[in-house]
C-alpha cells in the first residue's frame, strides 16, 4: 500500500526493536556502516534517500528508519532484534505541521565547523566538542530549516565519537561526532520544516545522523 502526501512525497517511518546485548547489534553500534548496509538491503531497486538512527524508546532500544519506499525489515529484524517491527505512514504527522506549532523534538546529528587551512582552500571539517558550541550549531541552523528555539528550551543529552572503517572490506577510516539533542521548538516556516523532517540535518546521514523527529505537539 502506498500513501500520497499533499506535497507529493511518499514517506514511511519504521521502528525495529533491537536486542542490545546481541553480538551483531553491539558490532553494528560500533560500526554504523553495518546498519547502513542492512537497511539498504531491506529495499528493492536502487539506493534511495533514507534517514535512520538508534534510539531508546520506553526502555527499549530501537532502530528508526525514514524512507520514501515501504520497506521489508523482516530479515533485518531477525538479524539484529526481536523480529518485532512496524512501519507507519508519515503523512498524518506532516499534515499537522503548521506555523506556530510547538513540538517536542529529538535529533541526532553531526555538528561541525569548517576551519580554513594554510595550504588548503577548503580547510578541515571538525566536530564541535563542547556542549555550548554543539547547541550553537543547532541554533544557527534553526531559521534556515523553518523553526525557532531558545538555548533554555533544549539540551545535548548525548555526545560520542564514532570511529569505524567505511564499507565491509576494511575501507578508509571514518570519524564522526554524534550528538543527540532533545527539547522544544516552534515551527516558523512549515514548508522548510517539513523539508528538514524528510531530508535531515547535517552530515553523516548514511551513518545514523541527521534524522529529526517530533512528537507530542503542544497547544
Amino acid at each position: 500500500m502506498t500513501h500520497s502526501l499533499n506535497w507529493g512525497v511518499l514517506m514511511y517511518l519504521s521502528r525495529i526493536e533491537l536486542e542490545p546485548n546481541r553480538r551483531a547489534v553491539m558490532k553494528a553500534l560500533a560500526s554504523p556502516n553495518i546498519f547502513h548496509g542492512a537497511i539498504e538491503q531491506s529495499f528493492p531497486g536502487p539506493r534511495g534517500r533514507r534517514l535512520w538512527r538508534v534510539d531508546t524508546l520506553g526502555g527499549k532500544t530501537c532502530l528508526l528508519v525514514l524512507s520514501q519506499e515501504e520497506p521489508d525489515f523482516g530479515l533485518l529484524a531477525a538479524r539484529f532484534g526481536t523480529a518485532v517491527w512496524e512501519s507507519r505512514d508519515y503523512a498524518p504527522l506532516l499534515s499537522r505541521i503548521e506555523k506556530g506549532g510547538v513540538w517536542h523534538f529529538r535529533l541526532t546529528a553531526n555538528p561541525t565547523v569548517s576551519k580554513s587551512g594554510e595550504t588548503s582552500e577548503r580547510g578541515r571539517v571538525l566536530g564541535h566538542i563542547t556542549p555550548e558550541y554543539q547547541k550553537q550549531w543547532l541554533l544557527d541552523r534553526a531559521q534556515k530549516h523553518g523553526f525557532s528555539l531558545s538555548k533554555e528550551a533544549f539540551d545535548v543529552v548525548q555526545s560520542q565519537w564514532l570511529r569505524f572503517r567505511k564499507g565491509t572490506d576494511g575501507g578508509r577510516p571514518v570519524t564522526l561526532l554524534s550528538v543527540t539533542y532533545e527539547g522544544i521548538l516552534t515551527v516558523t516556516e512549515p514548508a522548510l520544516f517539513k523539508q528538514a523532517l524528510t531530508d535531515g540535518l547535517g552530515r553523516g546521514k548514511a551513518y545514523g545522523l541527521g534524522l529529526l523527529t517530533v512528537a507530542g505537539r503542544r497547544a
